[in-house]
């Protein structure tokens, strides 16, 4: 066909091969060939990402470039890049502040099997509001079961806080926390309207130990009432000691309708059969 020849002649002369040249109305795809990265384009985005926080360029707390900037540098579309940083955001390596910007997370430090968690980061991933209301925040004295808890003696002084924390405006956690003030001296000064104490804690020094304890049950009326929750309704309770080196530091208990909210972690199993906290 002299068509066909003509064409071919005239791919040959731009030094295109014929047979390389995209088909009309079909989508192009490179090529494989040693060197080329066949990943969808997301996804060596979110690669890159990750090479430059893993190197200290991109630092926790600090801003990554906008999503337009980013565009410009990488070469992608817009679409492309608000994938790759929504998908690092869920996966919990970065944190988006709805007109502030996109920022780096620090790493949760982690148990055993079920991380120690900020649930208003995990709120905010979901794209949806956190606000909590302080309800106590004073200082105690030590019963027998809390100065054995803190191997102190019975008097002692603890701090003490109890806060209900809400996802939009539905209530999904209700906390109460006993804090040792060696380990956090100021705690009961601190504005938790505007830091959570998890994160308040985390910042102060990761724990090194942790001891979990997880239970269904029924709330007691207060927790029933401040949680708003009917006669009848379970919760999941979740039990929580923390210890920085030697220190006893917190002994907590958060308390989760069980219809708002659940618990989880992945792991990979070790060839020891050590359990490894991913997620």
């Amino acid at each position: 066909m002299p068509g066909a020849t003509t064409r071919k002649r005239n791919a040959t002369k731009r030094g295109v091969p014929a047979a390389r040249r995209p088909i009309r109305g079909a989508k192009s795809r490179e090529p494989a060939s040693p060197g080329y990265d066949t990943a969808p384009r997301y996804e060596q985005l979110k690669r890159q990402v990750l090479e430059r926080i893993a190197s200290g360029e991109w630092r926790d707390g600090r801003p990554l470039p906008s999503e337009h900037e980013m565009v410009r540098q990488y070469g992608m579309s817009r679409m492309t890049v608000h994938r790759a940083l929504r998908e690092l955001s869920a996966q919990g390596v970065l944190t988006r502040r709805k007109g502030v910007g996109t920022f780096v997370l620090p790493p949760a430090p982690r148990s055993e099997l079920l991380a120690i968690r900020d649930i208003a980061e995990d709120v905010v991933k979901r794209g949806h509001r956190h606000r909590c209301e302080v309800l106590v925040q004073d200082e105690v004295r030590a019963d027998i079961d809390l100065a054995t808890a803190f191997s102190k003696t019975v008097g002692a002084p603890l701090f003490h806080s109890m806060l209900v924390h809400f996802e939009d405006d539905t209530a999904i956690q209700l906390e109460e926390r006993y804090v040792n003030p060696a380990f956090a001296p100021h705690y009961v000064e601190v504005n938790f309207a505007s830091i959570t104490p998890a994160r308040y804690l985390r910042e102060l020094s990761p724990p090194t130990e942790v001891e979990h304890i997880i239970f269904a049950g029924f709330p007691n009326a207060p927790q029933r009432r401040i949680l708003g929750l009917r006669s009848g309704d379970p919760c999941l309770f979740l039990m929580r000691r923390t210890w920085c080196a030697e220190l006893a530091a917190t002994r907590s208990l958060f308390v989760y309708p069980a219809g708002r909210y659940s618990l989880g972690s992945r792991y990979r199993v070790t060839g020891s059969g050590t359990p490894v906290v991913t997620a």
